[in-house]
């Protein structure tokens, strides 16, 4: 990304009132209408997971041919139109890869950069229309490719899916493990003018993570995906990693607030979450909502 580009796009010092939440991916029986939405945040539903891997029981990489992986009798293409009427300030992604498909990692593993392209780019393009969705999440965890392939196939399907006007944003889900962070790097080198969000999965860090360490691991993270709008996160798993929303992740999200550097808060995954009444996910908005 060049200079200008930067100054012009991601570059910008500014609060944010986006709240982005994954759903679906543990079957359950989370609906989009079980979670509390506050009017006056942008709302993101991600729908996790698309994959390209074969739905049969010993599944195979496809190359590129993605298929739905999250609970979609309760997150049907009806349900999604549904809740966007319903709340106009709620757009709906799909995240792509995942850690695991049946019990086995969700590699990326493209035959050939060309023909990952196509079928992805057609397979996506398919699964986007026929469920209403907004925006896609990259959130391969586990590579049989190295980085440079990786930028290559998905960069590219990115920037087709935002010129053919499929989707309107885009986001990527990196954590802080070498072979992950020097693929996601290697996308954001070549693309990230096309990446609007980085979801960065700061609860992969040990649990325990003090607000200290937090907010060193932000600024980290910010000074590697130059000008990137990079989210904070929260995890509401029962044995979550990094810093817990009980144990002080809202103070920190606070002094990035008073930084001007929040540009938004994430949270895996509503599929935990219901257990709790989606506590977390009502204080998250309401800071995000109470202005500058």
């Amino acid at each position: 990304m060049g200079d200008i580009l930067l100054l012009l796009g991601h570059g910008c010092v500014a609060n944010h009132k986006l709240f982005r939440e994954y759903i679906g991916a543990q079957f359950n029986n989370v609906k989009f209408s079980d979670v509390p939405i506050n009017r006056n945040v942008e709302f993101h539903f991600i729908l996790s997971f698309a994959i390209d891997y074969d739905t049969s029981n010993s599944p195979s990489p496809t190359n590129g041919k993605f298929n739905v992986f999250w609970d979609s009798d309760n997150l049907s293409p009806a349900q999604v139109a549904a809740i966007k009427q319903q709340h106009p300030n709620v757009k709906v992604a799909l995240s792509l890869g995942g850690d695991k498909v049946k019990d086995r990692f969700a590699f990326f593993q493209p035959s050939s950069i060309a023909s990952w392209r196509a079928n992805a780019l057609s397979s996506l393009t398919q699964i986007i229309k026929t469920y209403h969705l907004d925006g896609i999440d990259v959130d391969y965890e586990h590579f049989k490719a190295d980085p440079e392939t990786f930028a290559s196939c998905v960069g590219w399907v990115i920037q087709q899916l935002k010129s053919k006007k499929v989707i309107s944003f885009a986001s990527i889900a990196p954590f802080d493990d070498n072979e992950v962070q020097n693929h996601y790097l290697a996308l954001w080198r070549s693309f990230g003018s096309f990446i609007d969000y980085v979801n960065f999965q700061f609860y992969a860090y040990d649990r325990g993570t003090t607000v200290s360490q937090f907010l060193n691991f932000f600024n980290t993270q910010s000074s590697r995906y130059t000008g990137a709008k990079i989210l904070t996160s929260f995890s509401t798993e029962a044995h979550a990693g990094g810093l817990l929303p009980t144990n002080g992740f809202f103070t920190a999200v606070n002094t990035l607030k008073k930084q001007q550097k929040l540009h938004g808060i994430f949270v895996w995954s509503a599929d935990d979450s219901i257990s709790n009444g989606f506590r977390h996910e009502v204080h998250s908005q309401t800071i995000l909502a109470s202005g500058n």
